[in-house]
């Protein structure tokens, strides 16, 4: 299994909480549609970061896959504009 997780910040002037509700209604629904793709979660963040994406995959090809997956990257055609920052982690287990 690999922990994708993904930390973000916004750009200036965004409204942080209806970004964050965008976002998770158009990637969490990924779960399910996307091979590989076991587990989806988008929470606001505090401190540093705006937001944070927490995801599970079946292995890295799961999520090499899930990348550029038509769904997935139709979903992020919604958010990528208010998107300032990005930092990511990914780990297997």
């Amino acid at each position: 299994m690999v922990k994708h997780i993904v930390l973000y910040n916004f750009k200036e002037g965004v409204d942080k909480e209806a970004a964050v509700k965008l976002i998770a209604s158009v990637l969490e629904p990924l779960v399910g549609k996307i091979p590989g793709l076991l587990h989806l979660e988008i929470r606001q963040a505090y401190q540093e970061v705006d937001y944070a994406l927490y995801s599970e995959f079946e292995s890295k090809e799961a999520l090499a896959a899930y990348a550029v997956h038509p769904l997935h990257k139709e979903a992020k055609t919604h958010f990528t504009h208010l998107l300032d920052k990005r930092y990511c982690a990914d780990y297997e287990v």
